[in-house]
């Protein structure tokens, strides 16, 4: 009974607004005004009502299920009822997208996958409609922007930064949109400008590296880090001598002035000031500046040379080559002090005194505060992080030696009458002549040797066996392959060098003092190296290719004379090449082909075409060296390139150690893998390796 009474009051006052409201929605004038009476009136029924007012076709969609109360105290016009609804309906959780002469009412949630209006920083549309509008962010990120406007928009809308053109997309209500758009008009804004200070007597560069100490110890790097208001950088300027300030804070800036200005007195620091250097080396930045202000260019050239240093192995004596400097041809210590008081220091000239500390790589500069701004400049281009070069190194050296002997000899004898002759050739002292072989049987050279022997001579009281016939037979083949691989890292423009080999004695000479009773022999020795040297000089250009000055020496003891001592092969390369960073150049191709050939016959009978052979010795050899080098430079600009450098060799020799197994034996007992540990030290570029290798194998 009471629902069919509710029912009849909704349906009474439904009729009496149509009634009121379609004569209305008839005439022409929309001035004119009506008067909404809705009380828990279905959806339905409600927007058949507007659609009947405002002359508009609706499509609802069959979710859209509820009922609006809707009551107006004073008419209203009827182009208003529109607006209306649309807050109506978005109270409930429906909204409505306006098509083609269609309204179409449906959930909100599903609103932005329709046909919304899309407009770009201005969308003329107001209201309860959902639109879509295109921020260009120009001051700030549109990434940093979302989470600012993201509490702005409907739970059922969205809020897209878009990062490759700093856009941000908002679909949502009309007016709520209108709201959004004057938060971000105000916060996309110019984030403080920045100051020009200029410093008239004091360093730029000191001013600004103490400025930003203060800031530091103060917190505002730190704790306001994340309050842009609280933020300053302070840069130096050192073309103009001036601070460049930026902070969006007047209260930062005024200090800012304020140290500057207290700062930058005539004379406040003093004459004499202390430069602590970070990269650079203090003595050869002073020799540098010392000749910059005193005008004498020799005073930077003298103390390095273009080439390397002079080899170990040259005819001097070892302990002057073996402390040859490296990396200069002279000595970097500074000159004495009257002399450097003298050209750098000079008042006619209006100079200064540059004195370096070694201890501490300090440089004291005392000079006028003009001079000492300039000279602040240079140092501080000088005092950068050297790269450093890592050059890989592949020596290839091949030998191949072919040998072929063959002779016959003979000899007869009769001791009775004294007779005794043949033919000898070789040398007695290497087993191929056949008097000597007579004389020794055992020194037979090696190869294929065949003998006759007719019992034992006596001759002049030595006893001889009485060889008839001596055959020689030999061939030998030899290779020998020898692959060196030595790593080199050294700083840019310095000299390095390793060595692999002996150090051996060379005799130079000899003496012995005698006296009546006892003899004092002595002798003088000078050791070279002998074995495999590697020196080189890198220097690194601006479009990264690496220059290297390169001596490469191959060396090897060949025979030893008790008289004459050792005697050495050597294979040497000098070269000057320019290489791109990681690119691999060959060197060398010393090639030394050697082909020798000897006969030695009895004249007439040697020549004999088959009987020839019976009466020759002959000897062939022939032997041929190859040697290569090759090199792959590599640039270590930052700590990241040598540490992974590092890590990666120390695996590798690692991994060597780990396959090294000796032969299998059935009769002992396997021995079990050992247990390496990685050293501390390395550990730490171990992780980090293995870290980065993870990470890009997950982007691969």
């Amino acid at each position: 009974m009471t629902c069919s009474r509710s029912l009849r009051r909704v349906s009474a006052a439904l009729l009496l607004s149509l009634a009121c409201a379609v004569p209305l929605a008839s005439r022409a004038d929309d001035s004119e005004s009506v008067t909404l009476n809705f009380v828990n009136a279905d959806i339905d029924a409600v927007i058949r009502a507007i659609g009947k007012i405002t002359g508009k076709n609706f499509i609802v969609d069959p979710r859209v299920k509820g009922t609006l109360n809707i009551t107006t105290q004073q008419p209203v016009p009827k182009a208003l009822t529109y607006q209306i609804l649309l807050s109506s309906l978005r109270m409930q959780g429906f909204t409505a997208v306006e098509g083609h002469g269609v309204i179409k009412i449906l959930p909100e949630v599903d609103a932005k996958l329709h046909g919304v209006k899309v407009g770009k920083n201005k969308l003329m549309a107001g209201g309860d409609r959902i639109v879509t509008e295109i921020f260009t962010i120009r001051n700030e990120s549109a990434a940093q922007l979302v989470p600012v406007v993201r509490p702005l928009v409907s739970p059922n809308n969205t809020v897209t930064a878009y990062a490759g053109n700093n856009t941000l997309v908002v679909t949502d209500y009309a007016e709520n949109v209108a709201r959004i758009r004057q938060v971000i008009n105000s916060i996309d804004v110019p984030q403080g400008g920045i100051r020009i200070i200029p410093v008239q007597h004091a360093s730029a560069l000191d001013l600004a590296n103490t400025i930003n100490k203060l800031v530091a110890d103060s917190g505002s790097g730190a704790a306001g880090a994340g309050d842009g208001s609280q933020r300053i950088a302070v840069q130096a300027d050192t073309h103009t001598n001036s601070l460049l300030v930026r902070s969006d804070n007047p209260s930062k800036l005024a200090m800012v002035r304020s140290l500057v200005s207290n700062l930058d007195q005539p004379g406040a620091a003093g004459n004499i000031r202390v430069i602590y250097l970070k990269n650079a080396e203090a003595t050869k930045v002073a020799q540098t500046l010392r000749a910059v202000i005193s005008g004498d260019s020799s005073a930077i050239s003298s103390p390095t040379s273009s080439g390397l240093s002079s080899s170990a192995s040259t005819s001097s004596s070892t302990t002057s080559s073996s402390s040859g400097s490296l990396g200069s041809s002279s000595s970097s210590a500074l000159p004495s002090s009257s002399s450097s008081s003298g050209s750098g220091s000079g008042s006619s000239s209006g100079g200064g005194m540059i004195q370096a500390d070694a201890t501490s790589n300090a440089l004291i500069i005392t000079a006028p505060e003009p001079i000492y701004n300039n000279l602040r400049k240079v140092i501080d281009m000088l005092d950068r992080r050297r790269a450093q070069v890592l050059v890989e190194a592949l020596i290839v050296e091949t030998t191949s030696k072919n040998a072929t002997e063959m002779g016959i000899q003979w000899m007869a004898g009769n001791a009775t009458n004294g007779l005794y002759g043949g033919t000898s050739f070789g040398s007695t002292s290497e087993g191929t002549n056949i008097l000597g072989v007579a004389t020794s049987p055992t020194t037979l050279a090696n190869g294929m040797n065949v003998l006759v022997s007719a019992g034992s001579l006596t001759i002049n009281g030595t006893k001889i066996l009485n060889l008839n016939m001596l055959a020689h037979f030999l061939q030998n083949s030899s290779k020998n392959n020898i692959l060196s691989t030595p790593t080199i890292v050294t700083m840019d423009n310095e000299e390095a060098k390793i060595l692999i080999g002996q150090n051996v004695p060379f005799v130079t000479g000899s003496y012995t003092t005698s006296s009546s009773t006892t003899s004092n022999p002595f002798t003088t020795v000078e050791r070279k190296d002998v074995g495999l040297t590697l020196k080189l000089k890198p220097q690194i250009s601006e479009g990264g290719s690496v220059k290297l000055i390169i001596s490469q020496e191959s060396s090897s003891v060949a025979s030893t004379s008790a008289t004459l001592g050792p005697t050495t092969n050597k294979r040497s390369i000098d070269s000057t090449v320019l290489i791109d960073d990681g690119s691999i150049i060959a060197l060398g191709g010393l090639i030394e082909d050697t082909v020798t050939g000897s006969v030695e016959k009895v004249p007439f009978f040697g020549d004999l075409p088959v009987l020839g052979s019976l009466f020759r010795y002959d000897s062939r050899s022939h032997s041929k060296t190859n040697m290569v080098v090759f090199l792959r430079p590599r640039i270590l600009r930052d700590p990241e390139a040598y540490g992974a450098m590092t890590t990666d060799r120390y695996q590798d020799i690692i991994g060597t150690l780990k396959k090294a197994d000796p032969h299998p034996n059935k009769m002992m007992p396997k021995l079990e893998e050992p247990d390496i540990v990685v050293p501390r030290m390395l550990q730490g570029d171990a992780e980090k390796a293995g870290s980065a290798a993870a990470s890009e194998a997950q982007k691969q």
